[in-house]
């Protein structure tokens, strides 16, 4: 899969994320970076895509970094539907079994 050079922040409001101890994993030595990103499978709003977490990842604009899904796809999600801050918007999540996420971007 090949990702827009963007993702879509969504916040958790009622639930945490925690990655699957069996997750991707891209180790910065493997791409160039300065930071190993951890990577798991999702679904959002129809499409194929996946959930990025840094290790360096401290959280953004006072949540932690298990209330924020950094959503990455082929395409910008926000122009692609129309996306403005606060709708709310459903992601699937693969640990062992999809589960429905219901929550605000």
């Amino acid at each position: 899969m090949s990702f827009f050079p963007g993702t879509l922040n969504v916040h958790l409001t009622n639930h945490k994320y925690y990655f699957p101890q069996d997750c991707l994993r891209l180790e910065k030595e493997e791409y160039g970076g300065t930071v190993s990103i951890s990577m798991a499978k999702c679904h959002i709003l129809g499409k194929d895509g996946y959930i990025l977490r840094t290790d360096s990842d401290t959280g953004k604009h006072g949540y932690l970094p298990e209330q924020i899904l950094e959503v990455a796809t082929d395409v910008k999600l926000r122009d692609q539907f129309n996306l403005k801050d606060g709708d709310i918007i459903e992601v699937e999540v693969n640990n062992g079994e999809w589960n429905e996420i219901i929550e605000n971007t």
